[in-house]
């Protein structure tokens, strides 16, 4: 009986470690590289078209490397007060649309892997959900870009546009509202992670 309880053990013992060291060769986490990754944000206004660039990102990524590729978990953030124009008014403007007193950061969180279609070279086209946090207002988005692996570093490329009144926003205006801002931006993103 005991040898029969001590085969159970050493079972159970082997399943555990095989289930564990399985996670561990195919889960791999990386972190943003700022420095390397940029992410603009564009809009209209009845003057003329504007861009402001994030100076400030961090983020981490969860990829599951087995037979297909699955990302486990990916958050991103980008500090309100680091997006940039190069205008010190609009800058101002933004930041007080922003709510940046209250909301020191404008978030992304996986909520759902929908899926990933292989290409070629490390290259995947992916569809996920998640919530995108703006100025204290979350709302449920999908996201598709295109994912690139290559040993030690991930890229993730795409864009996304929703209106800035659907996070209860109002567009920013200027010279005593003579310079009205149109109400959908675009976030052009390059990402880039590395472990």
């Amino acid at each position: 009986m005991s040898t029969l309880k001590n085969i159970n053990k050493s079972l159970l013992s082997f399943l555990f470690l095989l289930v564990f060291f399985t996670q561990g060769i195919y889960s791999q986490e990386f972190n943003l590289n700022n420095q390397a990754s940029k992410l603009t944000v564009s809009g209209t206004s009845s003057l003329h078209d504007w861009d402001v660039n994030a100076e400030q990102q961090k983020g981490q990524l969860v990829l599951e490397l087995s037979k297909q590729l699955k990302i486990q978990k990916l958050t991103l953030a980008v500090t309100s007060e680091s997006l940039k124009s190069g205008k010190g008014s609009m800058d101002k403007n933004t930041y007080k649309a922003l709510k940046y007193d209250e909301f020191k950061e404008i978030t992304f969180k996986l909520i759902e892997f929908k899926e990933a279609t292989a290409l070629d070279n490390g290259n995947y086209k992916v569809k996920i959900n998640g919530n995108l946090s703006v100025a204290g207002v979350t709302k449920k988005i999908s996201l598709d870009f295109n994912l690139n692996v290559a040993s030690n570093k991930v890229t993730l490329i795409g864009e996304k546009s929703f209106n800035m009144t659907d996070y209860g926003i109002k567009p920013p205006k200027a010279l005593l509202g003579t310079i009205t801002t149109g109400d959908e931006i675009t976030i052009k993103f390059t990402t880039v992670l590395t472990n």
